[in-house]
């Protein structure tokens, strides 16, 4: 058996046409999880939702962004982070801006209803007995804080909690890795849409499954970026300078600046260190 398994496609349907491509060059698959954050920021929301349930045997889990849509809530910056800080106020507006576009297209293409049902969680028991976990950010979470390289093994170990798993997939924060923590193996799949730089390929996970085990495998995908950034501004998208700076590079998380200016490395290992396969 072999599931694919992606996240934070975020309206890119570009982007995710390359994945599924990718896919298919690879022998193809028995089944796909998205895990989370699928329409929000892109250009294209409505087709993304629409090639994913088209999938064979598809699995799907809500992200933060799904879950700021259904309840009206509103990723950071807040409303009071903005008047405390006049600073944050370009941001403010920006995303109230974008997710009033998202939210437009989603409510005149019928798929609330179905961003609505999104549970947080997939859960599946593998033929060795591996229970595996699918979920947006981490166990119990759909947002804040995620699972990235900054972390410490005392950090990774409070998000993990009793999960209840043997194998925990997750996305999020936009950066594939890989660490094992009291045994449980965690993998970050990565984004498909907005990964950091320096590697700006769409990036998701392979995952092989055999009667004795499992294999997982990284996968790196080229696309063109370039088209993103043009579709952005041809449907006068209000985020298209954001976008666009996703789609050159210019975007760095904030923990990727505590991790390099402590010289220090978390409890996991970003998939730029450890082999990973390139599509084409």
């Amino acid at each position: 058996m072999r599931i694919a398994l992606f996240a934070d496609v975020h309206g890119n349907s570009i982007a995710l046409d390359a994945v599924l491509a990718d896919i298919r060059t690879q022998g193809g698959v028995d089944a796909y999880w998205a895990l989370g954050d699928l329409v929000a920021v892109g250009p294209d929301p409505v087709g993304v939702l629409e090639r994913i349930a088209a999938l064979p045997e598809a699995r799907c889990t809500r992200g933060n962004q799904e879950h700021c849509l259904v309840t009206g809530e509103h990723p950071k910056p807040t409303l009071k982070g903005a008047q405390n800080d006049p600073r944050l106020w370009p941001a403010f507006v920006q995303v109230r801006r974008s997710f009033a576009w998202t939210l437009g297209a989603l409510a005149t293409s019928g798929w609330w209803d179905w961003l609505a049902a999104l549970p947080l969680e997939q859960r599946a028991l593998m033929p060795d007995g591996t229970r595996l976990l699918g979920v947006h950010s981490s166990p119990g979470r759909d947002g804040d804080p995620g699972i990235h390289p900054a972390q410490g093994e005392d950090v990774l170990r409070s998000l993990l909690g009793s999960c209840d798993a043997d194998l925990v997939c997750v996305g999020h924060t936009h950066w594939p890795m890989e660490t094992d923590v009291d045994g449980v193996h965690v993998v970050n799949v990565g984004s498909v849409s907005l990964p950091f730089a320096p590697d700006l390929r769409a990036s998701y996970v392979l995952l092989e499954v055999e009667g004795a085990g499992y294999r997982v495998r990284h996968r790196r995908v080229a696309y063109d970026r370039q088209a993103v950034i043009a579709a952005a501004q041809r449907v006068q998208h209000p985020g298209a300078d954001f976008i666009a700076q996703y789609m050159l590079g210019r975007r760095v998380p904030e923990w990727l600046y505590s991790l390099c200016h402590s010289g220090q490395r978390g409890g996991g290992h970003p998939s730029d260190g450890s082999p990973s396969e390139e599509g084409p």
